[in-house]
């Protein structure tokens, strides 16, 4: 993934003045995404994007060395029996990790996400938040997946947020900025549509749905509302923003139905992993089993699959 142009000005945009969401008419939207079907060889080809879409990751307090490098293993091998398969996006960690999953990836063009900023609770002074960046951006993190201070914009501290995603952006340097706005904890679609359009004018280059350690984390309803703040965003200032849809999407068919809503709102241009990710640790397993489905007949087995 190439490094995207930092934005030449930052501006606080008048949240007061981002347009109200119409409930009702987004879950009428999502439900006919999820009437959709897709057949045969379109299948195994959404099946494919989804593979190369994936940021596989491990987010425990008992993590360690061997399982990251486990993981990477699985993914540069997602399944040697398919080959032909693409490899995931990305192998995404804790800080500490970062060095040991970039060394343990080499050079197969996979890159290192890591969060940072106190994840997944972002309770931490501004300072530590930044200098967590740091470090995961010297270790070798293409990419950073950060989390709003949400307490602070739930008060409406919007300044606060902004100024803060700014200096995580900064800290940054080359690397990619992810930011987490952990919808599950903003209560309604309008303060989802508020924050998107606070992150994007902040530098962010990617929003994300949720840390995946709370419930609800991602939805169908809640990735629409920022699918479609991105689109404003973009036809407002001609900037393209990523979006990551994350916890919560475990198995093929429901992927398929993002993919789908994906294309009716942003088109053909967002259709790579350079734009759209899924934040997930089981579903290229249920990726790997529908393929094999697809090419053999017959499902196989979960024990024919590595967990990790």
């Amino acid at each position: 993934m190439s490094a995207k142009e930092k934005p030449k000005t930052l501006q606080l945009p008048d949240l007061d003045r981002v347009a109200l969401v119409d409930e009702v008419g987004v879950e009428e939207r999502v439900a006919r995404f999820r009437s959709r079907s897709i057949k045969n060889a379109s299948k195994v080809e959404a099946l494919k994007m989804i593979l190369s879409m994936i940021d596989l990751t491990t987010l425990e307090g008992q993590d360690t060395p061997g399982k990251v490098r486990q993981l990477c293993q699985k993914a540069i091998h997602l399944h040697d029996g398919m080959p032909g398969l693409p490899h995931v996006a990305a192998v995404c960690v804790y800080p500490p990790m970062v060095g040991i999953a970039k060394k343990a990836l080499g050079n197969h063009n996979i890159n290192v996400a890591s969060v940072a900023t106190a994840f997944p609770s972002g309770m931490a002074p501004r300072q530590i938040k930044l200098e967590e960046t740091r470090i995961a951006v010297a270790d070798g993190a293409d990419e950073i997946d950060m989390v709003i201070s949400r307490g602070e914009f739930l008060q409406g501290h919007y300044e606060f947020v902004f100024d803060e995603i700014a200096a995580i952006k900064d800290a940054c340097g080359t690397a990619h900025l992810k930011v987490i706005l952990e919808t599950g904890e903003l209560g309604t679609l309008d303060q989802v549509r508020k924050a998107s359009m606070l992150a994007m004018h902040a530098g962010a280059d990617f929003i994300k749905t949720s840390t995946g350690k709370i419930q609800p984390a991602a939805t169908m309803p809640v990735t629409l509302v920022m699918l479609q703040a991105i689109r404003d965003f973009y036809f407002a200032t001609g900037r393209r923003i990523g979006m990551k849809p994350a916890g919560g999407i475990s198995d093929a068919k429901l992927a398929i139905h993002y993919l789908v809503m994906l294309h009716e709102t942003l088109g053909q241009a967002w259709f790579s992993p350079e734009w759209f990710r899924f934040g997930a640790s089981s579903l290229a397993n249920d990726v790997l089993m529908q393929l094999q489905k697809q090419q053999s007949g017959v499902y196989q087995s979960a024990d024919y699959f590595s967990k990790d």
